[in-house]
């Protein structure tokens, strides 16, 4: 049984030491442990710091391409090197690299295919009121939507099972958290956690400028994925309110012409003739959404095939 610890970095010259130093040199149940550095395009020593502590492999990229794509390139890699688990955490020294042992119990027990590390955000201290908030709501938001019972959905510190990770995709160009607990979710894959620890902070946060920044962002991709797996759902509740507030307009302009009193009425006519027809173009337009969201389903199928033929063929 074979672990991965990934971690994507950028410029983490002086935070990586830290990191690595907690990591977990044995687990039960895992017969090998390997770490893999993702170098999203740094450009300090990261990568010269990396080799010198004995990481076993670097993933290098020649400039920076943002923490969704420097995740799913570690996942991928980690796979062709025939990881059985992988876990996620962050170069910064955000988490607690001995809570490693716990997080992939789950995977080990055979009760989980993905474990998201809860740092139980309201005991972190330099979290601020409207920060712990904005985190617990979102999370919340994440799991209406997702269907599942993460209370930290922005926790990077994550472990996935081979089969889980084989069927991850990442569109998004901003974070992974909230696309992949959305997706897993929709995947019917069983999705556990475990309270974990974090460390005292080392740096700000690099993945956004502001928290106005980082909601706009988390929204955008929140309908963006949500629309990928529920199309339909989605585009009948925007299309049918249209529908149903042209239908009460036309209401009251019938209740006016019956009354004899349609003079200076006439716009509302029109505009219920417009929402009307927009409200029916939308929901036809989730249909064929629909249609769309069926097929890459079965080529998301068919990608995991290859992925495991191709993947078999190297070993």
């Amino acid at each position: 049984m074979k672990l991965i610890i990934q971690i994507p970095c950028l410029n983490e010259e002086l935070s990586l030491p830290k990191t690595l130093e907690d990591l977990p040199k044995q687990i039960e149940g895992i017969d090998t442990i390997e770490i893999l550095i993702i170098d999203d395009g740094s450009s300090d020593k990261t990568v010269e710091v990396a080799k010198k502590l004995g990481v076993h492999h670097v993933l290098q990229f020649t400039n920076n391409k943002g923490l969704a794509k420097a995740f799913i390139s570690g996942i991928n890699q980690s796979l062709k090197l025939g990881a059985d688990i992988i876990v996620n955490t962050d170069g910064d020294n955000q988490y607690f690299g001995g809570d490693i042992v716990k997080l992939i119990q789950p995977i080990l027990k055979k009760d989980a295919d993905i474990v998201v590390g809860d740092r139980q955000v309201e005991t972190i201290r330099h979290f601020s009121p409207i920060k712990i908030f904005l985190q617990k709501f979102g999370s919340w938001v994440v799991r209406q939507l997702s269907g599942t019972e993460v209370p930290d959905a922005t926790s990077g510190f994550r472990a996935y099972s081979r089969d889980a990770a084989l069927q991850l995709n990442v569109v998004s160009d901003f974070t992974y958290t909230i696309e992949t607990i959305i997706s897993a979710g929709k995947k019917n894959l069983a999705i556990a956690h475990v309270p974990v620890k974090t460390n005292t902070k080392l740096r700000e946060s690099r993945l956004f400028p502001s928290i106005r920044v980082y909601l706009q962002r988390s929204l955008v991709t929140m309908l963006k994925v949500y629309s990928m797996y529920r199309p339909l759902r989605l585009f009948t509740l925007a299309g049918g309110t249209t529908f149903l507030l042209g239908f009460a307009i036309g209401c009251r302009y019938l209740f006016f012409f019956f009354m004899g009193q349609t003079e200076g009425h006439i716009q509302s006519l029109i505009l219920s003739a417009i929402l009307l027809i927009v409200g029916f173009q939308i929901i036809m337009m989730g249909i064929a959404a629909e249609l769309i969201s069926v097929n890459r389903q079965l080529l998301e199928d068919i990608q995991v095939r290859i992925k495991k033929d191709e993947l078999g063929k190297r070993k």
